[in-house]
């Protein structure tokens, strides 16, 4: 918990130039967020008087009586656990700055000035305002309090290092906040007044999005909502939430009513992010400046979060997607045939989940290729534990897809290679399984030297990660298409293609679907067939573990607070710990087949390629790891 700060922006109901009201809402709002165990709290653009106060701004009374609003805010809130950000006209000497005041138990800790005030179309907030850089003081006395006026300030509270900007600010070429970002700050809280207009919004979403992603930081935005006047411009309320390009909250449009959205930011994830990109510290090497960064002091107490973790983060939540996803595995094979001229596609066709995307991504590089599905040579070796489920599924979908089809029956030639190594066939071991996969691996390897093709690997992602493959086995191919996914995303995949397939595919992938994963290599007995996953443990948590894992370098205490989070009521606390326990055991155990892996495209955010995202010593020990899951 230590890693989240929950964060609010909030959209007040408010009255143009009636300062009084408008604190009191804010006060209202901030003891609202702090009954929540909100911990920063930011409102709109010059939320105590108003955005459209137009030439009022440079009246004496208004001035005077939004210190008297504000002085009132700090007593009112001066007991609340909570860091508030609030926009007002501030004096500064014979020049008037609009300002992000941050706000803590009383004090007024400094204020940030807006540095591009916009002069065009219907805004002209240089009638009033003096803009950050043509500011003469450094310093201010608001309320009684000497306070720091500068650009150059960031704000701490735990692990939360964050800055301030103010609508246009965002807009321009190069933003404050990416100068701040830069020198340290992981999140921006941005105080706005932008209007609406027909198009603007998804403008807006999309830039708060990319901001906050090529910055690799938290962007909290709040706007201006009803209150304003709408003499010339509609102010329709607009907050937003966004954590390295995820929306984590967003405010509801056009609400006649004050707004409170609130989010638990992770800024554990956004550092993490940050080491690992290099080029965002070679840039911000280039950006040194001279920030003052000041100690809210407040204490963050631990609450329960207001964000949810996708149980799958491996699968999209659009599916527009799921075609990019389709073609880059296309583009990535197709390659690679142009290349070595490979005369078919050599591929082992089980009746199972991998082996069917498989098969998918070889007919859609063919046709790509302009080439027949007859290239592809899809053989199925049954054996000990073939259902005729899967035997069945298997030939149908490639005869589907107007595949070459073989059948190769690998029991006898198994028999006979347990007979030479003198192991008895009763004995339902490792050996006994992996003669089997090595076996067929050795068959696909022939036939791809005796027509002139290349062997197609089937495995994914997840059972790179687990280690679930045979040395030498499955585990080897000339070109892994499935290397960059994992087991959920295949059967998303999966499930798309069906519901946009022929009838007869459809039935065929459905049913595959449905069968339980399994290697089949050991014959069914009084508890029933051979399961994968009642063996290591459900794919789904697998996954999960290995994206926080991979993507974010998480430990297994945070994986497992989230993991909590996102299989509530699922799965019990024992079980999650079982299950993250034997995958950080066979993770680690398991390098030595990821450090010599066939060719396979990259997909996702990562993958387990020594030559792509992940180098690791095969002899890496796994004690720290261990230690910390037994202190969960």
């Amino acid at each position: 918990m230590e890693s989240f700060i929950k964060v609010a922006a909030s959209i007040p109901s408010l009255k143009v130039a009636d300062v009084f009201y408008n604190a009191e809402q804010i006060v209202m709002l901030c003891k609202k967020a702090a009954k929540t165990g909100v911990q920063v709290i930011s409102f709109p653009e010059t939320c105590l008087t108003g955005y459209t106060c137009g030439d009022l701004f440079l009246q004496s009374t208004l001035l005077n009586k939004t210190e008297e609003a504000l002085s009132y805010i700090l007593k009112e809130t001066k007991k609340l656990d909570l860091i508030i950000i609030l926009g007002a006209p501030v004096n500064a000497g014979a020049q008037l700055a609009n300002c992000a005041l941050v706000v803590c138990k009383g004090k007024i800790l400094g204020a940030v000035p807006k540095t591009y005030l916009p002069n065009y179309k219907e805004f002209y907030e240089k009638r009033y305002f003096t803009p950050a850089t043509n500011l003469l003081q450094e310093k201010i006395t608001l309320c009684g309090q000497d306070i720091p006026l500068s650009t150059k300030l960031l704000f701490k509270a735990g692990m939360a290092l964050f800055a301030c900007e103010i609508c246009e600010d965002l807009w321009a070429p190069l933003s404050p906040s990416s100068l701040a970002v830069l020198n340290g700050a992981n999140i921006i809280f941005n105080l706005s007044g932008s209007d609406e207009l027909v198009g603007k919004n998804e403008y807006r979403k999309n830039l708060l999005s990319v901001h906050s992603t090529k910055n690799i930081c938290a962007y909290v935005y709040a706007s201006s909502g009803i209150g304003e006047s709408t003499t010339d411009s509609a102010y329709t309320g607009n907050a937003f939430i966004y954590e390295n390009g995820a929306c984590l909250a967003q405010a509801k449009r056009f609400s006649t009513k004050e707004q409170l959205i609130i989010s638990d930011i992770d800024t554990e994830k956004l550092n993490k992010l940050r080491h690992q990109n290099i080029t965002f510290s070679d840039t911000a090497a280039n950006y040194k400046m001279p920030y003052t960064i000041i100690d809210t002091k407040l204490k963050l107490k631990k609450n329960s979060l207001n964000r949810s973790f996708n149980p799958l983060p491996f699968v999209p939540q659009d599916k527009k997607y799921f075609d990019d996803i389709l073609n880059i595995q296309v583009f990535g094979l197709a390659k690679r045939l142009i290349h070595t001229n490979a005369k078919t596609l050599v591929l082992g066709i089980s009746g199972g989940l991998d082996s069917a995307w498989a098969l998918i991504v070889c007919a859609h590089t063919l046709k790509l290729l302009g080439r027949t599905n007859k290239d592809i040579l899809a053989i199925t070796m049954p054996a000990f534990a073939t259902s005729k489920r899967t035997r069945a599924n298997a030939l149908a979908l490639a005869k589907a897809f107007g595949a070459t089809t073989k059948e190769i029956n690998i029991s006898a030639t198994c028999l006979s290679q347990l007979k030479d190594i003198k192991h008895s066939p009763k004995k339902h071991d490792i050996t006994f399984e992996n003669t089997q996969a090595r076996y067929r691996t050795q068959i696909l390897m022939n036939f791809a030297n005796q027509t002139g093709g290349i062997v197609i690997g089937t495995g994914d992602l997840s059972e790179l990660a687990l280690g679930w493959c045979t040395y030498n086995g499955d585990h080897m191919s000339m070109y892994g298409v499935n290397a960059g996914l994992s087991k959920t995303l295949i059967k998303a995949l999966t499930l798309n293609y069906a519901q946009n397939s022929s009838s007869k595919i459809a039935k065929l992938l459905k049913d595959i679907l449905d069968t339980p994963i399994s290697p089949e290599l050991v014959p069914a007995t009084k508890k029933g067939t051979q399961q994968t996953e009642l063996s290591i443990g459900p794919y789904e948590l697998h996954d999960f573990f290995l994206y926080y894992f991979m993507r974010y370098n998480f430990g297994p205490k945070k994986i497992f607070f989230m993991a909590e989070n996102a299989f509530k009521n699922k799965y019990t606390k024992i079980e999650l710990k079982k299950y993250l326990g034997i995958f950080f055991k066979r993770f680690f155990s398991q390098q030595f087949k990821r450090s010599c892996l066939p060719d396979g495209v990259k997909v996702c955010a990562f993958a387990l390629s020594p030559r792509g995202d992940w180098r690791m010593p095969s002899d890496a020990s796994l004690c720290a790891w261990q230690k910390e899951l037994e202190e969960i």
